[in-house]
């Protein structure tokens, strides 16, 4: 089993978005003390890296993030037309292969549909109604694979 610090870096990493301790441990499946010592834990490994990203606490909870200082390469890098959130769920849709709807909303928050949309309308992902027809499996294009420059991408590991 994977250290509580890690556990609660890969919570936040996935959510992309500022979480209260009480979501943390609700998600980790800790108590809210456990999730304060391992926030501890976190940020001062992160206060000790030399790293792009930290761990900081906001108003709505805490969340990771880059650090000012590389600020400068989110306008370089990232195409204008998409914003970090919706990399971000392109970045799960890829790494899962193939991802249902619901799932990822489950993994990145309601947001996701907005970035879905965005993203289908970009040509990056395909959508596929399900056979209950209820929902759609979402995947990569090849124009995805083309404009980021990726062969092929190893699937996610179900642990997180």
């Amino acid at each position: 089993m994977p250290r509580l610090a890690a556990q609660i870096e890969a919570i936040l990493y996935l959510k992309a978005q500022p979480l209260t301790i009480a979501k943390i441990a609700e998600y980790s499946g800790c108590d809210r003390a456990q999730i304060q010592e391992g926030m501890i834990e976190l940020m001062a490994d992160y206060a000790h890296r030399d790293s792009a990203l930290e761990v900081v606490e906001t108003p709505d909870g805490y969340c990771l993030q880059l650090r000012e200082a590389y600020q400068g390469l989110v306008q370089t890098l990232i195409p204008v037309d998409l914003g970090r959130g919706a990399l971000r769920t392109l970045a799960a849709i890829a790494l899962k292969g193939s991802i249902s709807q619901p799932d990822l909303v489950e993994l990145r928050g309601s947001g996701a549909y907005q970035h879905v949309q965005e993203l289908v309308e970009l040509g990056f992902v395909r959508k596929r109604r399900q056979s209950d027809g209820r929902s759609y499996w979402l995947q990569v294009t090849d124009k995805f694979y083309q404009y980021f420059q990726v062969d092929q991408l190893p699937p996610l590991s179900d642990s997180l």
